[in-house]
């Protein structure tokens, strides 16, 4: 008999994949970021077993991107700003093939919600700084 508690893992666990596969072809390709699909699997796979969890916190790809950021408790100015530039991309295409205007204005608050919170919000870290901490 399938539980809610094994449903809910399974679903975490897709949705970890699906977000680590993308988070990989972020780490890839340069439009699509991806450090906060990296997260999200973080948070996926921590949802959906322990062991699962354990796993991708020994992988490399956590090391260098998930890790970093929640040791850093910041972004580099060049992250924020790759960030920012693809999701106002996919917002701008947004905002012209909706038709409806109450969607219109909600994307374009989003969009400057999203901007006031990665410069008040997140912390900018000096990129050069975490560089010589490293070595």
């Amino acid at each position: 008999m399938i539980t809610i508690k094994k449903v809910k893992s399974i679903l975490f666990l897709f949705l970890g994949l699906v977000s680590l596969v993308i988070g990989v072809a972020g780490t890839v390709l340069p439009v699509l970021p991806g450090g906060p699909f990296y997260l999200f699997a973080a948070f996926c796979f921590a949802k959906s077993s322990k062991s699962i969890e354990n796993w991708f916190k020994s992988t490399s790809l956590y090391e260098k991107y998930v890790e970093a950021f929640l040791q850093k408790k910041g972004m580099t100015r060049k992250e924020k700003i790759r960030i920012n530039l693809v999701a106002d991309f996919f917002i701008v295409i947004s905002v012209f093939y909706v038709d409806i205007l109450l969607v219109k204005i909600l994307l374009v608050v989003s969009a400057l919600y999203k901007h006031y919170y990665f410069i008040k919000k997140i912390k900018t870290i000096d990129r050069n700084r975490t560089k010589q901490r490293a070595s």
